[in-house]
């Protein structure tokens, strides 16, 4: 079974629902405002009903500000941290019981190549997904003893809505700086937390996944 939540998108979410069911896997989908805890909550407890327990939380928010620290306002900077960080401690904060009843679980957080070296004219966004790292591996120490792992993944440059911002010129000058000479795909993405969510004593490991870029 497969739980997915988006905050807006329900056309892209039973889109998506229904290609994972064309697999046939069960999907219950829903809206969700990862950043507020009653939404959470509310989510989380519906889609149990619905599905049943959690045992795999992919935590995979994220959005961006580009620009210049000293241009950017307190809002924006506490939208990028709570999107992409207090989401994650939401999700798993709700998530968890469950995990800890169960005596097992996984959780994977999607952070960045900008978590590990950070990045110029997004530094809420590296600072967040700096954020993502620490709490991966604080959390996975917190839970290692219920049999429970925590890991994140940091992606470089991969084929998203995200990245859809740069021109040609700007593609071509970031693959020159890869080694594989591409964007990875989400695709690549998905088989590397496969692999992870099937490894029972991989935990709190910060894995890159960029081509080579870093």
């Amino acid at each position: 079974n497969i739980i997915i939540c988006a905050k807006s998108d329900l056309e892209g979410l039973q889109n998506t629902k229904r290609l994972v069911e064309n697999e046939g896997v069960s999907c219950y989908i829903g809206l969700c405002d990862v950043t507020n805890e009653d939404s959470v909550k509310e989510f989380i407890s519906d889609s149990a009903k619905a599905i049943g327990k959690t045992d795999i939380l992919i935590n995979n928010a994220g959005i961006s500000y580009i620009g210049l620290l000293q241009d950017m306002s307190l809002e924006d900077w506490n939208k990028v941290l709570n999107t992409n960080l207090t989401s994650a401690f939401l999700m798993s904060k709700y998530v968890i019981p469950e995990m800890l009843k169960k005596q097992s679980g996984h959780i994977i957080n999607i952070s960045s190549v900008w978590g590990n070296i950070g990045a110029s004219m997004e530094v809420a966004y590296s600072a967040s997904k700096g954020g993502i790292n620490s709490f991966t591996k604080a959390l996975a120490k917190e839970l290692a003893p219920s049999n429970i792992s925590v890991n994140s993944i940091s992606p470089g440059f991969i084929d998203t809505d995200m990245n859809k911002v740069f021109e040609k010129d700007e593609l071509d000058a970031i693959f020159e700086e890869i080694p594989m000479g591409r964007a990875g795909s989400p695709s690549e993405v998905a088989k590397l937390i496969y692999k992870i969510a099937m490894s029972d004593y991989i935990t709190g490991q910060v894995i890159t996944i960029d081509g080579g870029w870093t």
